[in-house]
């Protein structure tokens, strides 16, 4: 029998900042799901952000509409065509927001990272770039699906620092790589299957700064309510300070003739 999904999505100032550099898409029809943290000056990482989930949906709408659409970068045989198709999503993303940046020198050397999740049947393709997760909760066990493409966390993964050291780290928040600030981007990306009963998480890391994994599991465990799920998501991040935006997408997979609350 074939899946179906509820979602909701909320993007969050936080308490902090004075305005927001998160951008996120949510398109039930193209099956598509983005999270995007910007970075730059002059308010430049909003536009770094907004351009890649522009030009992300349009390349994954334009090419539901025509097979014969090109496809940009290198692909990668490992993988099915939806993953190909969404490495090459974000590849024309980098490029755009890359040529951007040279265009203005108000936005040189702007960036943005990026968590995606495209959908096909059963089969989710998933890739990002940056510090930005997706997380799989399944048979109430929570599973981060991405790995920080940050100093910190290649620290803690070389054996030079502990999580803790990691958490109160000044450099915490330098990302190791980001679309847009070369013409080239390294991608990772991966696939898994989707079961009735998954619960899906992407945030930027507004979220996960401030808000354990075990309070992440709690809250998409013990309800049905996606929208009341994103809501306490972005609520914990404001409760833990609220020192950077947060955007949460929550997303609920259930069988296609399934009624869900």
């Amino acid at each position: 029998m074939p899946l179906a999904v509820t979602h909701s999505a909320l993007s969050d100032i936080g308490r902090r900042r004075s305005h927001n550099e998160d951008r996120c898409c949510t398109d039930t029809t193209l099956g598509l799901f983005l999270v995007c943290d910007g970075m730059g000056g002059s308010k430049a990482g909003e536009i770094a952000s907004g351009l890649a989930v522009e030009t992300i949906h349009r390349h994954i709408n334009e090419a539901s509409q025509n097979a014969a659409f090109p496809m940009i970068g290198q692909s990668d045989p490992t993988i099915s065509p939806s993953g190909n198709r969404l490495l090459s999503a974000i590849c024309d993303a980098n490029r755009v927001i890359h040529r951007e940046g040279h265009k203005n020198p108000d936005w040189a050397g702007m960036g943005t990272t990026v968590v995606a999740v495209l959908l096909t049947n059963r089969l989710m393709s998933f890739a990002h770039v940056g510090d930005s997760r997706l997380y799989l909760v399944r048979a109430r066990a929570i599973q981060p699906l991405t790995t920080d493409h940050s100093w910190v966390a290649e620290q803690v993964r070389a054996g030079l620092m502990t999580e803790a050291e990691a958490e109160q780290s000044p450099r915490r928040n330098l990302v190791t790589r980001a679309l847009g600030v070369a013409p080239e981007v390294d991608i990772t990306i991966g696939e898994a299957e989707l079961q009735e009963g998954d619960r899906l998480l992407l945030c930027s890391d507004g979220l996960t700064k401030g808000v354990e994994t075990a309070r992440l599991l709690n809250v998409l465990t013990h309800t049905d309510d996606m929208i009341g799920a994103t809501r306490r998501l972005v609520a914990l991040a404001n409760e833990a300070g609220g020192d950077d935006n947060t955007t949460v997408i929550t997303i609920a997979v259930h069988e296609a003739t399934e009624q869900p609350m």
